[in-house]
């Protein structure tokens, strides 16, 4: 293991149990949610720092990954993710599900230290390029090029649910009838989770600024593959309680593609 890579995962670990101590004390579990769009920048910078900021493609990997921090982290802080009483919806449910003890034995394995190694993880084709330099290639370029693209992508996503939440809200509060209790529009005409499938698009880009030195195939995958699956968990849950709230969202599930935007099925 490198010293650079060891020094990274001493900063995990602490994090991890710092989000660990914080969500006993406050009886609030998404430390590691305020985390998620802070730490991976942090890693990737220091990984670029190993390199003195002067490895062109670790460069551009760091501007990458604070575009996606800074949009990301406002997207979560105009929602009010940042408040103290602000914790992600799907805890509660599952903390009635599981009863206390198992849920602390979750908190204790997967929500602290699992997730803030995952947000690690998924960094880790930083620290391939660090570790394998090489010349720039063709795979940099599109890496570039596909990350920019869904980063578009996403922030349009996010801004077209953030619109209608407001809308909603505001209709809900004037006590005027709300026809669409759920997001089909836009983007999500084509993807029920078109800000999901982004996401991901962008952590399987980045991926690829690590094949010129290491290859089609090298560790640095595993973070990448771990984030898509975690993802299918998460939708899934996400998608078992917006059925229960919305009994046409039954009908969405059946027109509309889960993640990977597709042509729409509704009239």
């Amino acid at each position: 293991m490198t010293p650079s890579l060891l020094t990274a995962l001493y900063a995990c670990a602490a994090l991890a149990g710092a989000s660990w101590i914080l969500s006993i004390i406050t009886d609030n579990y998404s430390w590691v949610d305020r985390l998620w769009s802070l730490a991976p920048l942090g890693y990737v910078a220091w990984f670029v720092a190993q390199a003195r900021f002067g490895d062109v493609r670790l460069n551009v990997m760091l501007l990458l990954v604070t575009a996606w921090s800074v949009r990301l982290t406002y997207n979560f802080a105009r929602k009010g993710g940042y408040r103290l009483d602000s914790e992600d919806y799907r805890w509660p449910v599952l903390r009635q599900k599981l009863g206390r003890a198992a849920f602390q034995l979750f908190n204790a394995t997967f929500i602290a230290p699992f997730q803030n190694l995952l947000l690690l993880g998924f960094t880790l084709p930083a620290w391939s390029a660090l570790e394998r330099p090489a010349p720039l290639a063709a795979t940099d370029l599109a890496a570039a090029l596909l990350f920019a693209l869904f980063f578009v992508g996403e922030a349009v996503a996010d801004q077209q649910q953030w619109r209608f939440q407001r809308e909603k809200a505001q209709r809900q509060a004037d006590g005027t009838a709300i026809a669409e209790p759920f997001l089909t529009r836009g983007l999500f005409r084509y993807s029920r989770h078109p800000n999901f499938f982004c996401e991901l698009a962008m952590w399987w880009s980045f991926y690829l600024f690590s094949v010129a030195g290491a290859g089609w195939l090298n560790p640095s995958l595993a973070g990448v593959v771990v984030l898509t699956l975690l993802f299918q968990g998460s939708t899934t849950m996400t998608e078992k309680i917006s059925r229960g709230r919305y009994p046409s969202y039954t009908d969405y599930q059946r027109t509309t593609s889960r993640l990977i935007p597709w042509f729409s099925s509704r009239g």
